[in-house]
C-alpha cells in the first residue's frame, strides 16, 4: 500500500495513505497532536514514579519519541511497549522531520535507536526509558493488568472500524491496572459507548488543533 510523505499544518511530517485518504497523524499537526493527546492528557497524569505504557499503533515512532523527550522532566521511569502489525522500515521512518520540529537534533540518535531496536525484546534506551516493540495485531493482545497508561492511536474508525469495537476495548480494559488510563484522539459517540460498555469511566477533553474533542477513559 502506497505511503506518501506530507507536511502537516504545524510543519511536521506524516505519512498519507492515498488509497484510504488517511494519515498516520493529524493533518492539522502531527507533533501538536501527539503532545496534546498523549503527553498533556496522558503522561502528565504521572510524576516521580515508574510508569508502564502500552501504545496501540507504533507507526512512525512519534509517540515513543515525545514520551522519551518528556519523561525525565516528570521524573518518570518508563517501560514502553508498542504494538504494530505492519512496521515501517528505518528508511521510511527517517523521512520524518520530528527532531527538527522539536528543536532537538540530538534526538535523532534516539529516534534511530528506537526504530532499529530488535523486535520482541525490551531494549534500554537510557537508565529510565525501556522499550519493547511487539509485531502483533491488536486483536491478539492479551495482557492482564500490566499497564498504567494506554496510548490508543489506531487508524480511524472510518477506515478500520474493527479496531474501535467493544472486543478491542475489552482487551484494553483487561490490559490496564486498576486506576489506569487510556487516551485517544477519537471522540466519536460509538467509541465512547464501546468504552463505557467495557466498564471505563469516560470523559471528553478539549481536542488537539483541528479537532474539537478527544477522549480519556479510566479503569
Amino acid at each position: 500500500m502506497e505511503r506518501k510523505v506530507i507536511i502537516t499544518s504545524d510543519g511536521s511530517t506524516t505519512f498519507q495513505i492515498p488509497e484510504w485518504d488517511e494519515c498516520f497523524h493529524s493533518k492539522h499537526g502531527a507533533v501538536q497532536e501527539a503532545l496534546h493527546v498523549f503527553i498533556k492528557n496522558g503522561l502528565h497524569l504521572f510524576e516521580n514514579q515508574s510508569v508502564s505504557i502500552l501504545e496501540i499503533g507504533f507507526g512512525t515512532g512519534l509517540n515513543a519519541l515525545v514520551t522519551y523527550l518528556e519523561h525525565s522532566k516528570l521524573g518518570l521511569k518508563i517501560h514502553y511497549e508498542t504494538v504494530e502489525g505492519y512496521p515501517l522500515s528505518w528508511e521510511e521512518a527517517q523521512q520524518m522531520n520530528y527532531c527538527n520540529q522539536l528543536n532537538n537534533n540530538t534526538l535523532q540518535s534516539i529516534f534511530k535507536e528506537i526504530h532499529q531496536s530488535e523486535w520482541e525484546k525490551e531494549i534500554s534506551i537510557s537508565e529510565s526509558f525501556f522499550i519493547k516493540k511487539r509485531k502483533q495485531f491488536f486483536e491478539q493482545i492479551d495482557d492482564f493488568e500490566q499497564f498504567d497508561l494506554i496510548y490508543f492511536d489506531a487508524f480511524g474508525a472510518r477506515v478500520q472500524p474493527e479496531l474501535w469495537e467493544i472486543s478491542i476495548f475489552e482487551k484494553m480494559y483487561k490490559a490496564l491496572k486498576k486506576g489506569g488510563y487510556l487516551v485517544t484522539y477519537s471522540s466519536k459517540g460509538t467509541v465512547q459507548r464501546a468504552m463505557k460498555s467495557c466498564g471505563f469511566q469516560v470523559e471528553k477533553l478539549q481536542g488537539p488543533p483541528g479537532k474539537r474533542e478527544m477522549l480519556r477513559a479510566k479503569k
